[in-house]
């Protein structure tokens, strides 16, 4: 019975010197999380604003950058439309009659042109208008279709009415006339006179047409 006990005390003591051991060799505890938060919040602080702005500094704005603009295309300068020949003025002369037919008389008149294909359209224009009832003209009436000079020849295509008709001798004062007028320019050499497009053997019926009419064969 005493050893019993005796084996009771032993184990109890035993017991106790290993709670007492244990107690002695317990680890430190561990800080509280709590304490770690403030590095972790300057470190957020660091990383999304600058330290010292406070809460400001985490939601300052960044300013997007321009994007490039791409260089305006040049604008395609206009087309420069040619220059139109200066318009001249000269005196020429033109060949009328008299009321009877029986002469052809110059009279004095002043174009404009631009260049030689009016000097010569012109010049037939005012071989058909007369400002004097002393001077008749021996083209009225006679419509000019067509006029070109090339190569030293004026060809002239005309429509000849009915009530342009003349006379034997008032046709061939037409002739002269229109020859006297156009051969007054020395760069004239020759005239080539088309009715509605076609070469023709008289004007009105009377007289031979030459093809073409030069200074020669029209005695100038």
């Amino acid at each position: 019975m005493m050893l019993n006990k005796k084996l009771m005390y032993t184990a109890v003591s035993a017991v106790l010197l290993m709670v007492i051991a244990g107690c002695g060799d317990k680890p430190t505890a561990a800080p509280p999380a709590a304490e770690a938060a403030p590095s972790s919040t300057a470190a957020v602080s660091g990383a999304e604003g600058t330290p010292g702005n406070g809460a400001d500094g985490a939601e300052e704005a960044v300013t997007p950058s321009a994007a490039p603009q791409a260089d305006p295309s040049p604008t395609p300068s206009a087309t420069a439309e040619p220059a139109k020949p200066q318009e001249q003025s000269q005196s020429i002369e033109v060949y009328f009659t008299d009321p009877q037919q029986l002469d052809l008389t110059p009279a004095a008149v002043t174009i404009s042109f631009g260049n030689e294909t009016e000097k010569y359209t012109e010049s037939f224009k005012a071989l058909q208008t007369s400002s004097k009832a002393e001077q008749v003209t021996l083209w009225g009436g006679i419509e000019l279709k067509s006029l070109e000079f090339k190569d030293g020849q004026i060809t002239l295509d005309i429509h000849k009415p009915d009530e342009a008709q003349l006379g034997a001798g008032g046709e061939a004062m037409a002739i002269s006339s229109l020859a006297k007028t156009f051969f007054q320019f020395t760069e004239v050499s020759s005239i080539e006179l088309l009715v509605d497009g076609e070469q023709v053997e008289s004007l009105m019926g009377h007289v031979d047409l030459e093809h073409p009419i030069t200074r020669e064969n029209s005695g100038l």
